[in-house]
């Protein structure tokens, strides 16, 4: 008996192996592993998602009028112009569905969310890798890879795992050189954690170019990551396109009210904004002091080079750490660490351990 055959693209795909969230023994770990937020979410919010207990028989507003308002309303930019998803992740995928044919090329930098890749090879495209310089995404290797069959180029800006990020003026260099047929989507899942004053998510982009996509969540500083809620500006056109293969009810009503207050209480985010700097200037200047290499991250996170010490490496680091509870995640390909900022005295524990491992290499 012959059984259903799936679309031969998926057999190049893994399944998605999520940031370890249990230590041995079931004992609660400190879980560093997924970039959440160690703030946890606004009071706002959280009121906004308990107010709609009563109202859970209801269907959400399938418009998502009001966080498309309160996101309008903050930033300054056309509701038209603006639609919702089940997270950032979601809408990157309608994208690459509207936009992406099967023999495509889709571009993405070496470092990349694994999900641009997993949407981009189901649609049955051809992956094609740029090389990052010291662990920035690179405008011109971009660029260099770009030939008639490219579809799309997607760009997580600020980076994962790396946390570093591209200025606006070489954004600005990318869109002008990209053909128009060409989607560039900037994934902006960290871009409110940015303190500097090079980079933008590239909006002023998105509202005047065709073909520029930018996305944002509110998983990561709004720390509404289980209620899996995100959004995305882009031109009109992209957005109608979008809209005609988005599923009605595809942001839930508790998520659309918190997402909402949450987006009104920039007070809120400014706060974790500045946390997060704080605890990025105290933590990577120790961990330099033991003789390991990490990135200058403008995210929640950063990325640790355990082998620039002999002995070490990312497997027996991150089996150390997991024995003093803290749970952390390799980076991938290399010998490095990625580690989520947490409260200041999870990031003492994580130095106190990493002092402590880099006294066995000793």
């Amino acid at each position: 008996m012959s059984l259903p055959e799936a679309r031969n693209s998926l057999a190049q795909i893994a399944p998605y192996q999520q940031g370890k969230s249990k230590s041995a023994g079931g004992v609660a770990p400190v879980k560093l592993s997924s970039n959440e937020s160690a703030y946890g979410a606004s009071p706002a919010a959280l009121a906004a998602y308990d107010s709609l207990g009563e109202q859970l028989h209801r269907y959400p507003d399938g418009e998502q009028a009001d966080l498309r308002d309160a996101i309008a309303e903050v930033h300054g930019l056309p509701i038209e112009q603006i639609v919702c998803g089940n997270g950032s992740e979601e809408l990157i995928g309608l994208v690459v569905r509207c936009y992406v044919r099967e023999g495509d090329e889709v571009v993405l930098t070496r470092n990349h969310f694994v999900m641009s890749r997993i949407y981009s090879v189901a649609q049955g495209a051809d992956l094609v890798y740029a090389e990052e310089a010291n662990d920035v995404a690179c405008v011109d290797n971009i660029l260099n890879v770009v030939t008639p069959r490219t579809r799309m180029v997607i760009l997580s800006n600020p980076n994962n795992p790396t946390g570093t990020y591209v200025p606006s003026n070489e954004i600005d260099r990318l869109v002008e050189a990209l053909p128009a047929n060409v989607i560039l989507i900037l994934d902006g899942a960290y871009a409110e954690y940015a303190n500097v004053h090079d980079y933008s998510d590239g909006s002023e982009l998105a509202l005047n170019r065709g073909n520029v996509v930018v996305t944002h969540t509110f998983s990561k500083i709004y720390g509404l990551a289980g209620l899996r809620i995100g959004w995305a500006l882009a031109a009109p056109d992209v957005i109608e396109t979008i809209n005609r293969i988005r599923t009605p009810f595809n942001t839930n009503s508790p998520a659309l009210a918190a997402a909402a207050a949450a987006m009104r209480d920039q007070q809120f985010v400014r706060m974790v904004r500045g946390n997060n700097v704080r605890a990025l200037e105290a933590i990577l200047p120790e961990i330099r002091k033991m003789d390991f290499s990490v990135t200058d991250s403008v995210a929640n996170f950063y990325l640790v080079d355990v082998s620039t010490v002999d002995g070490g490496d990312a497997n027996t680091a991150i089996s150390f750490m997991e024995s003093k509870g803290i749970i952390v995640r390799p980076s991938g390909a290399d010998e490095r660490v990625r580690i989520t900022v947490g409260t200041d005295e999870e990031n003492t524990a994580v130095l106190l351990a990493l002092r402590e491992y880099r006294e066995l290499l000793a």
